[in-house]
């Protein structure tokens, strides 16, 4: 096979991200003139952990993410699926409550509420988006058998969910809602950015390799709530502080001139080990700033996919979409049913032709874990969702060409199904 091979998605690292990464790893531990007060003492208890374990560069990251996304607030931290489980961990989600997660999502959804100790409520969605709409969190809510503290909409692929009619709901539950972000940094809806906070609680984004921008792994938590930007900020670290306004213990921590010591730390509540290291933001901190350019170079991919895509209607289809999405996934619907296809030999089929493509999602109530919890459960709109999804290639490295080399591809396996 001569022609590259081309994955469903895929990061784009260029010289300056290798520079920005390398530049961390050779930091000095001080630069130069003195530090006083709060930072001096941070640094002589921290002194064992920096530079590559946390440092400038992750408050530096934190502060491009608020901006990027409108908020005044970032916590930095180890992944998506970290990000979502310290935001339930911080709004005091636990084993009597219920978590409303919808059933087309990547594990990690469902997961950070059962990390929790609460029960998950599987919602429905748009059988056309795969997206939970607030009927469907209604619904969820109604047959919720706990009292239900947090729904988790997810902005599935980058598709924005109609957060206004969800915080309807969820106002009227005495629901927190919680963005999962993961797919759509950078998309814009209803007049502002996913990860603003008009809506909700706080927003979970994921800086896997396969995302808008990459760094290596890690994620980040965006909130208008500086109390619970805080106690994510703690929660991540072990769930201690050296804010000397927060030290309860003066024995432990206080010294004889009344000044906190200088080794002294106090753990307020049980936490995690959830930290970004400077190498992820140092990369991080590179790739945000192309984020613009990711953007709308997605955008123009998912724009030629539509119109080469166009004769293959009805029974394919792009998945619909508005004007402002950061696009993660290019996904499709495809009527497997009226073309006699199996999806899998279809996709085997485009792997022999180095075509990658993938599946988002299995319904997670099926997931085997989840079946021995809750027994059987089938929603419409998801089963329907599931069974025409499929995702092409798309990521900001990719040429036109190869968006008409995936087209053209598609095309001649369909053909050969007809036979």
């Amino acid at each position: 096979m001569s022609a590259k091979a081309l994955p469903y998605g895929q990061h784009l690292i260029e010289a300056d991200d290798l520079a920005a990464v390398g530049e961390a790893l050779h930091a000095d531990l001080v630069g130069p003139g003195h530090l006083s007060g709060e930072d001096a003492r941070s640094l002589l208890a921290d002194m064992a952990a920096l530079p590559l374990t946390g440092g400038p560069r992750v408050s530096q990251f934190e502060a491009a993410l608020a901006e990027a996304v409108d908020a005044p607030f970032a916590v930095a931290c180890a992944s998506g699926t970290s990000a979502l489980h310290l935001i339930l961990s911080a709004l005091d989600v636990d084993g009597d409550s219920a978590c409303v997660v919808p059933a087309i999502t990547f594990l990690s959804t469902a997961t950070a509420a059962r990390l929790c100790g609460a029960e998950v409520v599987f919602a429905d969605v748009d059988p056309e988006t795969g997206l939970m709409r607030p009927q469907d969190l209604a619904e969820a809510l109604g047959r919720a058998a706990r009292p239900v503290k947090a729904a988790l909409p997810v902005h599935l692929g980058g598709r924005a969910c109609d957060m206004a009619g969800m915080a309807e709901v969820a106002a009227a539950h005495g629901v927190a809602l919680v963005e999962d972000g993961c797919h759509a940094l950078g998309t814009r809806a209803a007049g502002g950015r996913v990860g603003d906070g008009r809506f909700s609680a706080a927003t979970a984004f994921s800086f896997h390799p396969v995302k808008t921008i990459a760094c290596g792994e890690a994620g980040g938590v965006t909130t208008r709530d500086p109390a619970l930007a805080a106690r994510i900020q703690r929660l991540r670290n072990h769930g201690v502080t050296r804010e000397a306004a927060l030290l309860t213990d003066p024995e432990l921590s206080i010294g004889a001139d009344g000044a906190p010591n200088p080794w002294s730390y106090e753990q307020l509540e049980l936490g995690f080990n959830y930290r970004m290291s400077e190498l992820e933001a140092a990369l991080g901190l590179s790739q945000i700033g192309k984020l613009a350019r990711f953007v709308e170079r997605r955008r123009v991919l998912s724009d030629l996919y539509d119109r080469l895509l166009a004769p293959l209607a009805p029974n394919v289809r792009p998945v619909a979409r508005g004007g402002g999405e950061s696009l993660h996934l290019y996904g499709v619907l495809i009527d497997f049913a009226a073309l006699g296809l199996d999806r899998g030999a279809l996709m085997r089929g485009l792997a022999a032709r180095g075509i990658g493509t993938q599946v988002h999602y299995i319904p997670v109530y099926r997931q085997p874990y989840f079946t021995a919890l809750y027994g059987r459960q089938r929603l419409a709109g998801a089963e329907a969702y599931y069974a025409r999804a499929l995702s092409l290639p798309l990521f900001p490295a990719m040429t036109d060409d190869d968006v008409r080399r995936v087209c053209a591809a598609l095309a001649a396996e369909l053909l050969k199904s007809e036979r």
